[in-house]
Order: C-alpha cells, then sequence, then structure tokens
C-alpha cells in the first residue's frame, strides 16, 4: 500500500501537512487560506473535497486559519479536543463544523490510519501532537513547544518520520529588535517554542534505529535562518553518528517535497 506524506508549509505565518494512503487523506493543521491550501494541493494533484479528515493540534491562528473555509464549506469532519474546539468556535466565530472530539492521550481511526494523541507545553488551551501509525510507518508531530517533556520523548521516539520544531537562535531571538521584549519571553518560556538547540537536544534523547526521515519545523523568518537550523540539527547527528536519518527543512513559503513510501 502506498503512501505519500508532503509537508504543505511550517511557520508562523501558516502550518499545514498532507498525508495519504491508498484509503485515507488527511491533513494535519489547517493554517494556510482555503485558497492557499487548494493551490498547494493542486502541486501535489490533489484537492480538499478528497479529504477523510482534518487534525488539530491547537488553535493558534497559524494552524486553524484555513480551517471553516475548508472543513466548514465541505463538511470535511475537525479531529480535535474539547479545549481546543471551543476556542476555534470562538476565534473563528463558527458554530458550522463537524467535530470530532477525543480527549487528549487517546488513540482514534481515520480509515486505515491510527492516530496517538499526547500532551505537549505550549501557551494554547490543550495543545497535543500526533503519532499517526500507517502500513509503512509511523509519523510524528511535535511543533509548538517549549520544552521536551518526557511524556513527548516517549511518544516521538517511536517515529520513523517525525517533524520536529527547530524555531529559532536563542542569540538571534534576544538581539532581534523587531520583537518586543514580552514576545521573546514567550518564546523562550518552558510553553513557547524550542530552539535548534533544544531541538537537538531532543533528538538526541529519542534518537534510534527506527528514525528514518526528520523534519525541522516551524522555522522563525527573523530569528532563524534554514542554514543556522539544518546546521546545529546535522552536527548533532553526526556526533551521534546517526547516518541513517535523513534530514530535511520545511518551509513557510512552499511545499517540501512529497515523501512517497
Amino acid at each position: 500500500m502506498a503512501v505519500r506524506f508532503t509537508i504543505l508549509g511550517s511557520g508562523s505565518a501558516g502550518n499545514c501537512s498532507h498525508l495519504e494512503t491508498d484509503e485515507t487523506r488527511v491533513l494535519v493543521d489547517a493554517g494556510f487560506s482555503p485558497r492557499e491550501t487548494r493551490r498547494r494541493l493542486a502541486g501535489i494533484g490533489r484537492a480538499p473535497e478528497n479529504l477523510s479528515a482534518i487534525l488539530i493540534t491547537h488553535e493558534h491562528s497559524d494552524h486553524i486559519s484555513g480551517l471553516a473555509g475548508l472543513a466548514g464549506k465541505l463538511r470535511i469532519p475537525v479531529y480535535c479536543n474539547r479545549a481546543t474546539k471551543e476556542e476555534i468556535e470562538r476565534i473563528l466565530e463558527t458554530r458550522n463544523l463537524e467535530f470530532r472530539l477525543f480527549v487528549t492521550g487517546d488513540s482514534f481511526e481515520i480509515g486505515d490510519l491510527t492516530v496517538d494523541t499526547f500532551a505537549i507545553p505550549h501557551d494554547a488551551q490543550d495543545p497535543v501532537g500526533f503519532i499517526i501509525h500507517s502500513s509503512v510507518g509511523r509519523f510524528g508531530f511535535a511543533t509548538d513547544l517549549g520544552h521536551v517533556t518526557k511524556l513527548v520523548l516517549d511518544r516521538i521516539r517511536t517515529a520513523n518520520f517525525l517533524v520536529l520544531e527547530s524555531n529559532h537562535d536563542v542569540k538571534m531571538l534576544q538581539d532581534c529588535p523587531r520583537r518586543p521584549w514580552s514576545l521573546k519571553q514567550r518564546i523562550l518560556s518552558r510553553h513557547g517554542h524550542l530552539s535548534n538547540e533544544a531541538a537537538a537536544d531532543a533528538t538526541a534523547e529519542i534518537l534510534s534505529g527506527e528514525l528514518r526521515q526528520l523534519y525541522l519545523g516551524h522555522l522563525s523568518r527573523d530569528c532563524n535562518t534554514p542554514e543556522l537550523a539544518f546546521t546545529v540539527m546535522q552536527r548533532r547527528l553526526q556526533q551521534l553518528a546517526a547516518n541513517h536519518v535523513s534530514l530535511a527543512l520545511t518551509a513557510q513559503d512552499q511545499p517540501c517535497p512529497t515523501l512517497e513510501l
């Protein structure tokens, strides 16, 4: 059975990934406008009308801004927990979405995919990460987290294909003239975002022969560079002799190459 995975975009202006099998097609988050999401899906020969579900990690705008125009108009089921649902309805001012609620920590099935959920530390109502089980392996999503808890480590350790936040370089963030100190404190807090070094530390903790592909996600445009994020992680993987891990960057303005398995 073929499985195809495409990160349509990742960053503070929008996050969305597409995972499909022969039976099931899901989005993880819907942070781009409906028009932009449709355009990016069209680039891989897909359309939102064929989606089985949309999974939502949390209610921040860069993860839900296209949700009403996609799920509401096309009646696509939206999977999230109750606290996230209530915030989505408040923020988007809609009650026209078809929610399928889960309790954080639960597992559920969508077609031939099994989805595990786990709590992550971020400044949202009840943010979650996902491990999605497919016939060819497990896909992990852990972005928007201020620190990596033991629970997060335990969950993402099982992933064969992992999207992990590598948001900022600490010095670039501290020196950034465009960020007020209050925002810098939020990003650096234990419920903010992972730095490049923190992402590398987490990878060292979870590394095993099971991990095959690592994507660096949610890179800051102002307080990071793709080259810096890649170099920090690549250096750590080399120190760990992790030659079996393929490292890739995500981008805000364009999809990653589709991973076909």
